[in-house]
C-alpha cells in the first residue's frame, strides 16, 4: 500500500461486513495488495459505465453514488460515510459501474482491486460469504429507502435523517449537517425547495436548522414524529 492504514483504521476495516470474517493473515494479504487513497472534496472516483476495476472502503469522509439520465440530471442512489464499503457487488456481477461515485467531503479510502477480490473468493469460501453479507446489507438499505419513499412524508424522511445523526437518544442536542442541503434533498428523494419547507415544518416540534447545523429540542419527539402514521404526520404538513 502507498500509505499504510492506522490501527484505528484497521479496526474499522475489521468491523465491515466485507472483511470482518477474514483471519488476520488473510486480511493482511488483502491490505498489502490494496491502496490507501486520499481524495479532495468533489473528486470523481469512477463514472457511470466505466469498466469495473475496484471496490472501496471509506476510512474517513463522505461519498455519494449517483446516476445520470439522458438529460444529464443527477439522481442520488446512496451516500456512504466512514466504515462503509461500496462497489463490491459491481466487481463480481458487472463489467461496468452502474453508478458514478464522487466524494462530497475530503476523504480517505481503501481501494481494493477487483482482481484481488476474485482471487480471495476462489481461495476462501468464507470470504465469499462475507461478500454476500455486504451486498445483502446494501440491498436492505435500498429497500429501506424505497419503503420510506412509499410510507413516509417528505418531512418525516427529513426527521428520520436528522434523528439518525443525533448522538443521544433523549434530551436535546445540536448536530452539524454532514453535507450540503442539495445532496441531503437528493438522498431523501426531494427537491431542495421541498427540503426547505420540511425544515420549516419541523420547527413545530422544536427543530431549528441554520447555517449547516440543526438544534433539536427533543430527540424523543423527533423520533416519534419520524415513526408516526403518515396520515397523522400529514396534518402538520398541511
Amino acid at each position: 500500500m502507498s500509505k499504510p492504514v492506522s490501527g484505528e483504521e484497521l479496526a474499522l476495516i475489521r468491523g465491515t461486513a466485507l472483511f470482518g470474517g477474514l483471519k488476520a493473515e488473510q486480511l493482511r494479504a488483502l491490505l498489502d495488495a490494496s491502496q490507501v487513497q486520499q481524495a479532495a472534496s468533489g473528486e470523481v472516483l469512477f463514472m457511470q459505465d466505466d469498466p469495473v476495476d475496484a471496490c472501496y472502503i471509506l476510512l474517513d469522509g463522505w461519498v455519494k453514488l449517483y446516476r445520470l439520465n439522458q438529460f444529464g440530471d443527477e439522481a442520488v442512489v446512496a451516500v456512504f460515510n466512514r466504515g462503509q464499503s461500496f462497489a463490491e457487488a459491481a466487481v463480481f456481477s458487472m463489467k461496468r459501474y452502474p453508478v458514478a461515485a464522487e466524494t462530497v467531503t475530503k476523504a480517505r479510502l481503501l481501494r481494493v482491486p477487483g482482481t484481488i477480490l476474485h482471487e480471495k473468493v476462489c481461495e476462501n469460501p468464507e470470504f465469499a460469504l462475507s461478500m454476500l453479507a455486504s451486498t445483502s446489507r446494501h440491498l436492505q438499505g435500498l429497500i429501506a429507502q424505497i419503503e420510506q419513499l412509499k410510507i413516509n412524508t417528505g418531512t418525516q424522511r427529513v426527521a428520520r435523517f436528522l434523528a439518525s445523526l443525533c448522538p443521544v437518544d433523549e434530551g436535546s442536542c445540536t448536530i452539524g449537517l454532514p453535507y450540503d442541503k442539495a445532496l441531503i434533498a437528493g438522498r431523501l428523494g426531494m427537491k431542495p425547495e421541498s427540503l426547505s419547507r420540511a425544515f420549516s415544518r419541523l420547527r413545530a416540534i422544536g427543530v431549528r436548522v441554520d447555517h449547516g447545523a440543526a438544534a433539536i429540542a427533543s430527540v424523543e419527539k423527533l423520533r416519534d414524529y419520524a415513526n408516526e402514521d403518515r396520515s397523522e404526520s400529514s396534518m402538520m404538513n398541511g
